[in-house]
């Protein structure tokens, strides 16, 4: 680290790193969210289904994010978990739409937050109700009932409505996470 590096750390200039999980079972639109996030120049306009993972970089105001985009495919999802200690932040992305997965995802979230990597830390959960376009989706307050939400004692987390496609949600839930992550590492 140079000097200058050093100065600007000092007089908080330099914006943070923190390593985000971005979580969710598939086509529940974690990889549009992380792209309406980055600048506009930086984005795709192509969104394909993530195979594996894919790591993205954003920034807001004082923190850099970088995003481990994670597949939601079943196939991958036992990946997740050697993430986990990287981790400082979890986005869990659920499809307000799709009610007959409502509980594959709680399942997932629990065994989650079950994990040993996981369970004894403050980690924040950013929650995205995600599809809310659709029609009959479900509202933010019926997806926290369904998984459980007001069970997290141990944790801060927030529950967002948001339309990925049009961006719609995404940065109150950004802020939130930013807010939350400065007043943790204070």
């Amino acid at each position: 680290m140079g000097l200058f590096d050093k100065l600007a750390g000092w007089l908080g200039l330099k914006k943070k790193e923190v390593n985000v999980l971005c979580l969710g079972l598939d086509n529940s639109g974690k990889t549009t969210i992380i792209n309406q996030l980055k600048p506009f120049n930086a984005q795709t306009q192509d969104i394909v289904p993530t195979i594996g993972f894919s790591i993205e970089k954003f920034k807001t105001s004082s923190l850099s994010f970088t995003v481990f985009d994670m597949s939601g495919q079943g196939r991958y999802r036992n990946l997740w978990e050697h993430y986990y200690k990287e981790g400082q932040a979890i986005i869990f992305v659920v499809d307000s739409g799709d009610k007959l997965r409502m509980v594959v995802a709680k399942e997932e979230l629990d065994t989650l937050l079950n994990h040993p990597d996981i369970k004894h830390r403050r980690i924040p959960l950013l929650f995205f109700a995600n599809k809310m376009d659709v029609r009959d989706a479900l509202s933010s307050v019926k997806v926290s009932q369904l998984l459980c939400l007001e069970k997290i004692k141990d944790k801060p987390w927030h529950i967002c409505a948001s339309d990925a496609v049009k961006g719609e949600g995404l940065l109150e839930g950004v802020d939130w996470l930013q807010g939350i992550i400065k007043t943790m590492r204070t």
